[in-house]
This record gives structure tokens, sequence and C-alpha cells, in this order.
């Protein structure tokens, strides 16, 4: 069973896939960039580069040097110029080319970007508490739903880890793997995979620049993680999570 599973690591997959039935090369369009909009819903935008006086100069070897991972986080707001900074630096539009490319602050295998950024907000200057998804091409976000448990909604999704429900926010990137799967058919895991970590560490530094702090988290209840955003657990599903919030300058540098 190890062997089987560790296959879908290596790239010797390729060698399995026909890539001449793939979604792409029987000539069906491709998924969209971003998820729609729900029915009625309201775009709530979200403050612009020009308007991020909070993001401070730190340099990348800097951010780089400090970065590590936070569990204890200070009882203070992120700002909505911070949060949009740090969206931005995950999963942020440069330019879209057109329904196929649409580039982004990270790298993704195919230019297929499989996933969508869900956020638990506790503690956002601006934003009441809820749920809340990212818009990458309008910079803006959807609000979903405000439970009245939110905070012990989202530590359960994390497998009862009780960090998780104290920062300011919490990350929860869900994969649509159709959108990779469209070009790689069952190559489509390994970079998927590979791809989650390219978001991820770009949150790791982006949130020094902040002087917030976040943690990784791949360890979490399915289930609970795909009904606290409200997605199918089939065609979407919740692949990674991460807690942001405001912490103490490092005293090692």
């Amino acid at each position: 069973m190890k062997e089987e599973l560790r296959f879908f690591l290596k790239d010797t997959i390729r060698r399995s896939v026909d890539f001449t039935r793939t979604a792409q090369n029987l000539g069906y369009p491709p998924p969209p960039l971003e998820k729609p909009l729900p029915e009625g819903a309201t775009i709530l935008p979200l403050p612009l580069p020009e308007a991020w006086p909070e993001v401070s100069g730190l340099s990348l070897f800097a951010a780089i040097a400090r970065r590590r991972s936070h569990r204890s986080f200070r009882d203070a707001p992120l700002s909505l110029a911070e949060l949009s900074f740090l969206l931005w630096a995950v999963q942020g539009m440069r330019e879209v080319r057109d329904e196929i490319r649409g580039y982004r602050t990270v790298p993704s295998a195919g230019c297929r970007h499989p996933f969508e950024t869900y956020l638990a907000v506790f503690d956002v200057e601006g934003l009441a508490r809820g749920l809340y998804r990212y818009l990458p091409l309008e910079q803006g976000l959807v609000w979903l739903v405000s439970p009245d448990n939110l905070e012990q909604r989202t530590v359960e999704a994390a497998s009862g880890q009780a960090f998780v429900g104290k920062g300011a926010l919490t990350f929860l990137w869900t994969a649509l793997p159709e959108r990779t799967e469209w070009r790689y058919g069952e190559a489509s895991v390994k970079v998927i995979a590979l791809d989650a970590g390219h978001v991820c560490q770009n949150l790791y530094l982006a949130c020094e620049a902040v002087g917030a702090g976040t943690c990784a988290i791949a360890a979490y209840d399915q289930e609970a993680a795909d009904r606290l955003v409200g997605v199918d657990g089939t065609d979407e599903f919740v692949v990674y999570m991460a807690s942001v919030g405001k912490v103490d300058p490092p005293d090692y540098l």
C-alpha cells in the first residue's frame, strides 16, 4: 500500500497518463479561473496596493530569516489593508491573459491554480465576524455566513487544535481538482500538492511584513472542514489551513 501511494509523488505517473485524452486535448473548455458568485451576492472590495501603508519595507532576507510557525497570537486585530495584502500575496492576480491563463503571485503547474481561499474571520478591522471567500479577479471578498460558534467550529475543523480559533482569522484553502485535471489528468495529484506548498509559504513570508505570524495546518477533520466552508467534499474540498494573528517582534534578530 505504501508503494502505491508513493507512486503519486513520483513523476513516473506521467508515463501512465494518456494526455491525448485529457479534457484540454479533447477540446473541452477550461474550468473558470474563479468560482462563480452565489446568487445575489455582493462583492466587498478590499484596499488596493496604494492603500497598504501598514505593509513594511521588510527585506526578503529578513522575512526568510524570521519565518517560523506561530501558535500564540496577540489580542490584536489585523487591518483590512493588511488582510488585502496577505490575500494578494497568496493568490492575487497579476495578469489575466484569457480564460486559461491567469497569472498569480504564486507558481502553479500549467497556470491552473486549483485553489479557492476561504477565511474564518474573528478579528479584522472593518469586517464582521464570519466566513468569507476571496475573489482574486476582483480583489474582494464575498460574505458567506456568520455562525455564532465560528471559533469553535473552526477549531473542530482543525481536529481540536485550540490555537486555530485564537488568532485574527484562519485561512482554509479548497482544491477544485478539475482545474488541473483539465490539463494533466491523473498526474494532477502530485502538482496540486506542490502548488499548495507555494501558496502557504507566501503567506508565511507576507505575514512577516505586517507583524503577523501563521501556522500551516495539514492535520484537520476533512468532513468538518468541508462543512464549515460549505463545499461538497468531492468536486471541491479543503486541503490546507493556516491560522494568522499579530505576534510580538522576534528577539533573535
